[in-house]
């Protein structure tokens, strides 16, 4: 397996900064935050994978290990976004017009190899598709250039774990 020496694209980042408090766009950082398709449940699933895979496969649990930091780094940067649109950044999101609290419930814990590599593949195609639609409809110049330099590791995320796929299942799942 190809070895990986960095889990972040290369690409700068640019300030975390809004141009102005909004509602609407508070509560879809909100959503990236504490709903159950969120950099928290990526955070907490990737270091769930690390540790079961830590005796039986170390080097595949070392790499959901640094892919969790990165998930982590996104979590905060969505926070702080919260945070400057107005909201209160805490692990929830809106849910049929409540907050609801962020729960580890929102994963599914495959431990068998292929469903566990699959899981995280469908977890950052849906998080990539997510946020290529919410910087598509936002109208705040920093908060999209945020979006998309995060897609830009989601999209490595992605990468990483087709390799580890094709290493598992050669001819495919």
């Amino acid at each position: 397996m190809q070895t990986f020496t960095s889990f972040s694209a290369p690409d700068p980042w640019p300030p975390v900064r809004v141009e102005r408090p909004n509602p609407r766009y508070a509560a879809e950082m909100l959503s990236n935050i504490g709903a159950c398709d969120s950099e928290m449940t990526a955070a907490a699933l990737y270091f769930y994978n690390s540790t079961v895979l830590s005796d039986a496969e170390p080097e595949f649990s070392g790499i959901f290990h640094h892919i969790s930091i990165v998930e982590m780094r996104h979590l905060e940067i969505f926070a702080r976004l919260a945070h400057l649109l107005g909201a209160d950044p805490r692990l929830w999101s809106f849910h049929n017009d409540r907050l609801c609290y962020w729960s580890p419930a929102c994963s599914r814990y495959p431990t068998q190899m292929t469903a566990l590599l699959q899981n995280a593949l469908v977890l950052e195609q849906e998080t990539i598709l997510r946020y290529r639609q919410q910087a598509a409809r936002i109208c705040d110049a920093c908060l999209a250039d945020l979006l998309n330099r995060v897609i830009l590791d989601e999209q490595l995320h992605l990468e990483i774990f087709r390799q580890m796929l094709a290493e598992v299942c050669p001819k495919g799942p």
